[in-house]
């Protein structure tokens, strides 16, 4: 044993090196599963080590401010930049190809709106409030009004992790958002005190009996037990994977999940593509109502788009009956944040311009514009691209992957491998254990209130005081291989119904403004920001 000991102690530190390569090249001519290391022992693995790493070297060396997709880096620069409540301006002018088709332009006027003395946006340019209110035409008992045109859209606990939606959820009561739940059910982490929308999905998860089918008495017990809950919303489709059910890995279902969702551990969790509950639009509006008159609450729909046939039928048999949803959320197929098949996250469901501009036109030929609170979700987390989005007809808009990046979401793209470095999303402990919720619950604050702010200067940029006022002649976008411009209007063929609108005062002093409003919050917001 000495002389082996000996023999060993001997060696360098460089040969020891030079036997493990030795050992490493051997194992890789011998193994037959990888052609590129069985051709070239060790180098080979270079090859596999920088295809790990490729996302990366791209997304902070490679790609140029406006070239990565979903969002480049100028777009989350100014998400992270209002986000931490920094400086979000850039200088030298514009790097974008104002050429480029689909580019839009909004047109201000030669005089801007100028803000009265006494007026609620002279100390609170952060306050914008819907418009509309979400069952004012169905009467329902508990009418909504957002007290934010801007909201978190829906995003399940499971998919992301629970610091990650206490942050989102304090967040927005922070700054008067909506938080929608997802269709993974009303967790804890949803009761932090923001105004909540309660999403049923296919598998109708905290809503369901023993056989998976859909639950009247436990939904209405929720909503009566949480009055933070403000309207329900029925998922039919999502941008990502319209058509799609979903799954949870039996991995990631704990315990916790398992109560809230009302399903067993040790099982891939399989939701279907479709609804028991109904099966055909007059089944989808019955079950609207028999929502609505036993929670008393507002009830929507949310789908993405294809065929147009269904929405026609929808319109139709609405204005046959009189009544339908109170609000309707247009996804646009370039959404997704979870996990799906690249085949349907690329090329099922139509982008959100042409989706909200198809189903827009067909309610307003059927004169029924006036009923619906019409909400917007597709990368609209911006503020042009939220002016843009109310001159075609959007009444608020949901974010979700802007909302998650504010609370410090890399866009690693990891979301489907519960390896989110960020912890976001994920159901690792270790790495949620960086999320510090006071910090990010700020910065949801910040980035939405900064987020407003931006979008009522664009507004009064335009001489009006609230977006709802857009106008589609307010807007230009590029069309063509010649770049030809063209107002929205002239592209999609409609003119917005205008919404009812008297002053931003008469918003405040309504009866049903959500989110808890508290001004002198707001005013401190604003104070910090400045």
């Amino acid at each position: 044993m000495q002389p082996l000991l000996d023999f060993l102690s001997a060696i360098s530190w460089w040969q020891w090196i030079l036997i493990l390569l030795f050992v490493i090249g051997i194992i890789d001519i011998l193994q037959k599963k990888h052609t590129i290391m069985h051709n070239f022992p060790i180098v080979g693995h270079l090859r596999y080590f920088l295809e790990s790493i490729g996302p990366e070297l791209r997304q902070y060396i490679v790609a140029n401010n406006r070239e990565e997709l979903p969002f480049n880096r100028r777009e989350r620069g100014w998400i992270y930049a209002s986000a931490k409540n920094e400086n979000n301006y850039e200088g030298f002018g514009t790097d974008q190809d104002i050429y480029s088709t689909h580019y839009v332009f909004i047109n201000n006027a030669l005089l801007p709106f100028k803000v009265p003395a006494g007026h609620p946006n002279e100390k609170n340019s952060g306050f914008v409030p819907c418009a509309k209110v979400m069952g004012e035409y169905n009467k329902r008992k508990r009418p909504f009004r957002p007290a934010s045109v801007i909201n978190v859209s829906a995003m399940s606990f499971g998919s992301l992790s629970a610091k990650a939606i206490e942050s989102l959820n304090q967040g927005c009561k922070l700054s008067g958002a909506y938080h929608n739940t997802g269709e993974g059910g009303f967790s804890p982490y949803h009761q932090m005190g923001a105004d909540v929308v309660f999403q049923i999905g296919t598998a109708y998860f905290g809503v369901r009996d023993e056989h998976g089918n859909f639950s009247m008495e436990k939904l209405v017990k929720m909503v009566n037990k949480s009055p933070q809950i403000r309207a329900i919303e029925i998922k039919l489709s999502q941008g990502a994977k319209p058509g799609k059910g979903g799954v949870l890995p039996a991995a990631k279902i704990t315990k916790e999940i398992s109560e809230i969702r009302g399903v067993p551990m040790g099982k891939d969790v399989i939701s279907p593509a479709y609804h028991s509950a109904f099966d055909s639009v007059e089944g989808l509006l019955d079950f609207i109502e028999d929502i609505a008159s036993n929670t008393g609450l507002p009830v929507g729909i949310k789908s993405a788009v294809g065929h147009l046939n269904g929405w026609h039928d929808l319109a139709r048999l609405m204005e046959q009956r009189g009544h339908g949803p109170d609000f309707i959320t247009i996804d646009g197929g370039e959404g997704g944040t979870g996990a799906a098949p690249p085949s349907f996250a690329d090329h099922v469901s139509i982008p959100w311009i042409y989706a909200f501009s198809d189903v827009y036109k067909i309610f307003k030929e059927n004169n029924l514009t006036h009923r619906i609170v019409f909400i917007a979700s597709g990368k609209l987390g911006f503020p042009a691209k939220g002016a843009m989005a109310f001159a075609l007809g959007a009444d608020c808009i949901n974010v979700a992957r802007e909302a998650m990046m504010s609370i410090g979401c890399i866009q690693a793209q990891s979301c489907h491998t519960n390896t989110c470095p960020t912890g976001v999303a994920t159901q690792n402990k270790w790495l949620q254990a960086g999320i510090n919720i006071d910090d990010k619950a700020m910065r949801t604050n910040f980035y939405f209130t900064k987020f407003r702010k931006e979008l009522l200067q664009i507004t009064h940029a335009c001489g009006y005081e609230h977006p709802c006022q857009f106008t589609m002649e307010d807007a230009d976008i590029n069309l063509s291989d010649k770049n030809l411009a063209k107002t929205l209007a002239e592209t999609f063929d409609y003119m917005k119904e205008e919404v009812p609108f008297t002053s931003v005062q008469e918003l405040l002093d309504c009866p049903h403004l959500g989110g808890n409003l508290n001004l002198e919050k707001l005013r401190e917001t604003e104070e910090a920001i400045h």
